[in-house]
């Protein structure tokens, strides 16, 4: 997959997430819980994109660990969804499983990155 598919994939992740949360019943819990999984899964799409742009290879590695971070978020922010009862595993089966993806693919990218700026030092 090359960096224009993988920009498509976490702007279409984003974009699922701002959908999902448009059809949850309104209530105080959800509208926080809403604005955190948008703005995690947004970042991810915004900094991934950064990162493609980096100045430096400390630059990579940092925008690359930030992408890290909020994919993870995002992940949290489901299965609080889940946990809460808010919204049901099954209903949203695909879009966990795209996400955990994307936790997996940067967290062994920033990985990389760091262990090859370490060995090229």
């Amino acid at each position: 997959m090359d960096s224009e598919q993988l920009k498509d994939r976490l702007k279409k992740l984003a974009i699922n997430i701002i959908r999902l949360t448009d059809t949850l019943p309104k209530s105080d819990s959800t509208t926080i819980m809403n604005r955190q999984i948008i703005r995690s899964a947004t970042s991810v799409a915004a900094n991934y994109r950064a990162a493609c742009r980096a100045r430096s290879k400390a630059d990579l590695i940092n925008k690359l660990g930030i992408v890290e971070e909020e994919s993870n978020e995002t992940m949290f922010w489901l299965e609080m969804f889940i946990e809460s009862g808010k919204v049901r595993k099954e209903n949203i089966t695909d879009l966990y499983k795209e996400a955990d993806e994307i936790v997996a693919i940067f967290s062994a990218s920033h990985k990389t990155a760091k262990t090859n700026h370490i060995d090229k030092s």
